[in-house]
């Protein structure tokens, strides 16, 4: 479902609450690891972490932390009244971590050649928000 169609009677758009703490300790330069150190379900912090595995060429410990991300964004989404479809706005700023997560997870998923995973989290994103592949590399 795309945002366009939310405008035809699909779901509501889901936000998740904002995390203030935790994203001003990333925005400050705190390690992505002491990030969700501190606070585990915090995606962005595993999406950090995720990101930059990947660009020390280091797939599988990005799959690891990428996936630990989407879950921890899933779950928060679920809870924010999410039922497994609809659009997630990149421009809600709390949506970010997920949808980083989602995204570090195509691309570690294609590094070590999972192509079902790459092209399935590719999909979901681009679903959750048309504009957030563009944002996130994967256009």
């Amino acid at each position: 479902m795309t945002l366009q169609e939310n405008l035809f009677g699909g779901p509501p758009a889901t936000h998740l609450p904002d995390r203030p703490e935790p994203q001003a300790a990333l925005e400050a330069g705190t390690e992505p690891a002491k990030v969700v150190t501190e606070w585990p379900d915090f995606s962005e912090g595993w999406a950090a972490l995720a990101e930059l595995a990947l660009t020390e060429n280091n797939p599988v410990a990005a799959y690891a932390y990428a996936r630990t991300g989407y879950h921890r964004g899933l779950d928060q989404l679920r809870r924010a009244g999410w039922k497994g479809h609809g659009p997630i706005p990149w421009s809600h700023r709390p949506n970010h971590g997920f949808l980083r997560a989602l995204a570090a997870l195509s691309r570690a998923a294609q590094a070590i050649g999972e192509t079902e995973e790459y092209e399935r989290c590719k999909q979901f994103l681009a679903d959750s928000d048309p504009e957030a592949p563009g944002h996130l590399g994967l256009a």
